[in-house]
């Protein structure tokens, strides 16, 4: 059976590179397919010699830094894709990639990370992130939104399943194609992370720094708690701005290596997380280390985080809502190996197994 994985694009490894791990570690002959490919050299071990087709748009100026920018190309992109010779295709996509042509005579199963939010449900709060809400290039940007939206629901029929990666997801899918899907969880490197009981006295958060991750909003709090220290990691667009907003109880450590992050998440007393996510990998990566979470309890979180044994939640992006959690939690005791047994739900053994378990059910049926 030759086998073809698309995937929107190859930029940085985070968790939709981790599916596709996964995916080459159940069909290591698998071919890739990806709109651009400009993933760093110290991230592509695990793509190995694995064949990999870009479209046209790779070799258009600026691509590394400004392939978002071409994203009203990329449907036409996508659609160029020549998968006559795969009997299966497995889509990889929070954009783009589930818009790939396909016969009746192939199986095509689209793994999905999210419908894409900038042109649904997120659309007016992306807008008002990247100051396009009003103005000429305001207008110009929903029409193309508009155009991605039409694009979007056509596509859907070209996918035989859909798979989506937590309830909230597949939630969304019903609302935007009035499609069913079944939920398997993405992976997380649980073994990646050893149980460490002996916390001390900080918080942390870990991400890049782009505004829906909502560091500010963490920083922010922590500036109204000087007696409190928080330890940040990550780095990203917002960099500057977060610098500016943070206190001298708060240490921005930028970019770090994996062990360094994981020492610390290991150490910290509860990890805070400010974001909407599909999914969410870092609250399972920190219940692993035996790490409690603090988390907006809107979006995947709600599925990996249980209230009051493995973590807490607050219920509104704001500065005051955090503040309110964290002090509740400081009154909280957490045991560290029932967090960490929380984590195990989502191993990569558990992805491998419930996902080929999937495909071998349907594959017979092509």
């Amino acid at each position: 059976m030759k086998v073809a994985i698309i995937h929107d694009w190859l930029v940085t490894y985070a968790g939709a590179e981790r599916v596709l791990e996964q995916f080459l570690k159940l069909y290591p002959d698998a071919d890739i397919f990806a709109v651009v490919d400009v993933l760093p050299q110290r991230d592509r071990a695990f793509l190995d010699s694995h064949k990999i087709t870009t479209s046209f748009i790779q070799k258009l100026p600026f691509v590394k830094s400004k392939y978002r920018n071409y994203l009203p190309l990329m449907p036409l992109a996508i659609e160029q894709f020549d998968l006559s010779n795969y009997d299966l295709v497995i889509s990889s996509s929070h954009a783009v990639a589930k818009g790939v042509i396909t016969s009746p005579n192939q199986l095509h199963i689209c793994y999905i990370h999210s419908p894409m939010r900038y042109a649904w449900d997120l659309q007016h709060q992306y807008l008002r992130e990247s100051k396009l809400d009003s103005g000429v290039k305001g207008w110009f940007t929903k029409y193309l939104l508009h155009k991605m939206r039409l694009w979007d629901v056509r596509t859907t029929n070209g996918v035989d399943y859909f798979v989506a990666n937590s309830t909230y997801i597949a939630r969304r899918v019903w609302k935007v194609y009035r499609r069913e899907s079944i939920v398997i969880y993405p992976p997380v490197d649980i073994e990646a992370f050893e149980l460490y009981e002996k916390k001390e006295d900080f918080y942390l958060t870990a991400s890049r720094m782009v505004p829906y991750k909502k560091i500010d909003l963490i920083v922010e709090a922590f500036a109204q708690m000087p007696d409190k220290k928080l330890i940040v990691i990550g780095d990203g667009p917002d960099m500057a701005k977060i610098k500016v907003k943070a206190g001298s109880n708060v240490v921005l450590m930028g970019y770090q290596s994996f062990d360094v992050l994981k020492e610390y998440m290991q150490k910290a007393k509860a990890f805070i997380f400010a974001a909407e996510e599909d999914f969410g990998i870092t609250p399972v990566e920190a219940q692993a280390c035996g790490t409690p979470v603090i988390a907006y309890g809107r979006g995947g979180v709600r599925e990996t985080v249980i209230e009051n044994e493995t973590g807490i939640f607050f219920e509104e992006q704001s500065t005051e809502s955090l503040i309110r959690a964290i002090q509740r939690f400081d009154l909280m005791q957490f045991n560290a190996l029932h967090v960490r047994n929380q984590s195990l739900k989502f191993s990569n053994e558990r992805f491998l197994k419930e996902i080929k378990q999937f495909i071998d059910q349907h594959e017979f049926s092509f």
